[in-house]
């Protein structure tokens, strides 16, 4: 286990949303991870535009930093 990760506790919650994904697929368990990757995708694409956004902000002094 890589040393940032912590170990996830038994959680019913995530159980459901993994019984709930693959009823989304009918069963099929190809189509459950394919949908997984492809929403991880646009997922990663949405960040990665935030991060242009919010560093083009920065950048012209829009941005605060906190600084304590």
């Amino acid at each position: 286990m890589p040393p940032h990760a912590e170990p996830i506790p038994d959680d019913d919650g995530l159980e459901a949303a993994v019984n709930q994904a693959i009823a989304a697929c009918d069963g099929d368990l190809r189509a459950t991870i394919r949908a997984l990757i492809v929403a991880n995708d646009y997922l990663e694409s949405e960040v990665a535009e935030l991060m242009k956004a919010v560093s083009r902000a920065y950048m012209r002094g829009r941005f605060n930093t906190y600084s304590g």
